[in-house]
């Protein structure tokens, strides 16, 4: 009898696995047909830098210039590509045979990465074009090649330019690379042929004149996010990440390594005797990872991404991922493809860096989506920081939006976790000493319970900051972005937890940084489309999750023991407040990725993507965050609705209500000066703020924060395990 249900078992399961595994077959057939001509060639669109230009242009680099560790990022059919995503739906779906059963990176490169046929035409090519081919990653989907300026003129149709931007020399190729026609169906791009590398999403903490007029400023530390999220009880049950791997991707390594200690020890972390840290540059077959050493700047990224995975898991090991950058290619994405090309990946991954989709060219977007990708098919659960500028991520580091809606290419992809930001909302409800101690705990906590939550939002676009300081409207001549307010506490800034719809992860924009021209986002995965709230938009919306990212805005803000005090950093002595002071989704990603390692311990597994089970658990157990502790005890996850993540912009790009004044906050050409007054809209004739918060999952704090006992302890509902 056993031995007959067994044998009807194994009938069952290969009916089920029979698509895949046909499908699969398909993956590896060749996809060039044709013999290479060089003379018939395809420019592969969107793959130059808005900053190449003649008002930048310094002139051609020397032929002999060294173009070390080139990336050509490889494509799938689209019936392959829908074999991946379907293989991939069914690791995750645990009524399916496939749940679960991760793959290596050789066996994901063996059963979907390119043929082994297209993948020898292509190196034969490089080759024949005077390139070393370094290697080919264990995907099949990337090759690692270098060479010379020259031989890219020759060969990819393009030269190599010296810029200046913003007093800072650069890089980068002066038009869209070419191939020969035959190699088109293969190959996606050239992942980078420039030098410009992405932003962190940290902010520090600038000081504001009015939030601490009336009221204490309370930074948050390790011990109030324990209780804020409710760690707590989890660490108390010894569910600490003991066991775990996180991975924190960089281009630098820490200022000081004591800084980790420092930081574990005061705040009673070092009790976790399990947790440790660990600096990898991690190696591949291309010999493309360096040790990157101190990066001005990056090293702050650095020391936060470690210091909060460890916050949020005490007992897990961080491993911090670095790599120096190349002249054509981000030490961090090195760092990333090496790690997840290695026999023993991490479970969970965190990055803090991002770079718009209409900037960061279709190649590079492609090749983030692929290592993405491949990640999930091992298990591994990405997250990425979803940004700091509201849903204006072509306007980092402005004081004004002017390319209008635009989201992170990294964060933006189906594969990962796009994390945003939060702000408590007690200073604005003037409810401050309902949430917290006026004393601080030996481990200076002073958080009472959870604390209802805003959207983190420095520009004076906000529509509660401009309520607070008494201006009916945020925008326009008589607006806060108007006033002298604004501009003396530094609000006229793009500065906001990130959100809004893919626009442009494919195709060419028309106009440098918008979503314009031949522009699609990435479609709307599977695990998004029911909940309450997403919009019916056909694309993939971010961010997933928030967690608290505030810069001090409402006089709450992270703190860290960083202590370049070259760069922003701050002596780690004394009383934690005055050490260095940050915000950002900077933050929010390694926390998060944190809290999914306590999830893997308690479930003994890797999860891959945790979106699946996050949108599932959102659709029954969230509650609304205004409601204050006991209102969301308990629930999963607590939906964020008030407030709005809103930036102030100039100009005609989704931009409503701006007018021409002559404060000097920014010039936009003609006779007239722009004070960047405007607020972002996704209409042109309303005020319709992109994006406000809504009952259920909105672009501003997409399902909203979470409270990581619930979260643990629920996972098994979904999964079953």
């Amino acid at each position: 009898m056993f031995s007959r249900i067994l044998a009807n078992f194994a009938v069952v399961v290969c009916i089920l696995t029979l698509p895949l595994a046909l499908l699969s077959q398909t993956a590896r057939r060749p996809l060039i047909a044709e013999q290479i001509n060089n003379a018939r060639l395809h420019t592969l669109l969107g793959n130059t830098r808005p900053e190449a230009n003649a008002q930048n242009d310094l002139g051609a680099v020397p032929d002999d210039l060294s173009m070390e560790h080139m990336q050509m990022q490889l494509q799938r059919s689209a019936a392959q590509e829908q074999a991946v995503e379907q293989f991939i739906d069914q690791l995750h779906n645990p009524k399916s045979p496939s749940f679960h059963k991760w793959m290596t990176a050789e066996q994901f490169g063996q059963t979907y990465g390119t043929s082994q046929q297209d993948v020898n035409t292509i190196t034969l090519w490089l080759q024949s074009q005077g390139f070393t081919v370094n290697s080919v990653s264990p995907s099949r989907m990337t090759i690692d090649f270098s060479g010379n300026a020259g031989q890219v003129r020759q060969a990819l149709h393009t030269e190599i330019h010296y810029l200046s931007v913003n007093g800072s020399r650069h890089i980068a190729n002066m038009s869209d690379p070419q191939i020969p026609a035959a190699l088109t169906p293969a190959v996606a791009g050239i992942v980078s042929l420039h030098n410009f590398t992405p932003h962190a999403m940290k902010k520090s903490r600038p000081q504001y004149t009015y939030a601490s007029q009336g009221s204490t400023v309370q930074a948050v530390t390790p011990a109030d996010l324990a209780t804020i999220y409710n760690l707590t009880p989890l660490f108390s049950a010894g569910t600490t990440g003991a066991g775990q791997t996180i991975a924190v991707v960089e281009d630098s390594n820490l200022y000081n390594s004591a800084d980790w200690d420092t930081f574990r020890s005061t705040f009673g972390l070092s009790q976790y005797t399990t947790g440790s840290l660990t600096t990898l540059h991690p190696s591949g077959a291309a010999g493309n990872c360096q040790n990157p050493g101190i990066s001005s700047g990056d090293d702050g990224e650095a020391t936060l991404d470690a210091e909060y995975a460890s916050a949020a898991a005490p007992g897990a090991s961080i491993v911090l991922a670095s790599c120096a950058d190349t002249r054509t290619t981000f030490g961090g994405m090195i760092a990333l493809q090496n790690l997840i090309g290695s026999a023993n990946p991490p479970s969970v991954i965190s990055i803090s860096y991002g770079q718009c989709e209409a900037e960061n060219g279709a190649a590079s977007n492609a090749a983030f989506s692929s290592a993405f990708q491949q990640a999930v098919a091992e298990g591994i659960s990405v997250f990425v920081a979803a940004g700091d500028e509201g849903a204006a991520s072509c306007d980092a580091g402005a004081t004004g939006a002017t390319h209008g809606i635009g989201v992170s290419a990294w964060a933006s992809t189906p594969y990962n976790v796009a994390v945003g930001g939060t702000d408590f909302g007690d200073t604005y409800a003037g409810t401050n000493s309902t949430y917290w101690s006026s004393t601080n705990s030996p481990t200076y906590g002073s958080a009472l319970s959870y604390i209802p939550e805003i959207p983190w939002n420095g520009s004076c676009a906000s529509g509660l900051l401009a309520s607070a300081l008494g201006f009916a409207t945020s925008y326009g001549a008589d607006g806060l972005c108007a006033s002298s307010t604004a501009k003396q506490d530094e609000l006229v800034e793009v500065e906001a937890g990130s959100g809004g719809p893919s626009g442009c992860a494919t195709g060419n924009p028309t106009a440098s940084g918008i979503v314009s021209g031949t522009c699609q986002g990435y479609a709307k995965p599977s695990w998004q489309s029911s909940l309450a709230g997403v919009p019916s938009d056909g694309v993939r919306d971010i961010p997933d999750v928030s967690l608290f990212a505030g810069t001090g805005v409402w006089g709450h803000y992270y703190v860290m023991c960083w202590s370049d005090t070259r760069n922003g950093g701050a002596p780690c002595s004394g009383d934690p407040s005055n050490w260095a002071g940050a915000g950002g989704t900077s933050f929010a990603s390694p926390i998060m990725a944190g809290i999914q390692a306590l999830v893997n311990q308690n479930t003994g597994s890797a999860q891959g993507n945790p979106n699946y089970v996050y949108y599932q658990l959102a659709a029954t157990a969230t509650c609304n965050s205004s409601n204050g502790d006991p209102g969301v005890s308990a629930c999963v996850f607590h939906n964020v609705t008030q407030g709005d993540i809103d930036v102030n912009c100039g100009g005609t790009q989704n931009c409503f209500g701006e007018t021409a004044t002559s404060t000097g906050f920014g010039h936009r050409g003609g006779n007239g000066q722009s004070a960047a007054n405007g607020a972002l809209s996704s209409s042109d004739q309303s005020y319709a703020p992109a994006f406000g918060t809504a009952a259920g999952w909105n672009f501003a704090s997409g399902i909203g924060s979470v409270n990581a006992f619930n979260l643990v302890n629920a996972w098994n509902t979904v999964t079953g395990q």
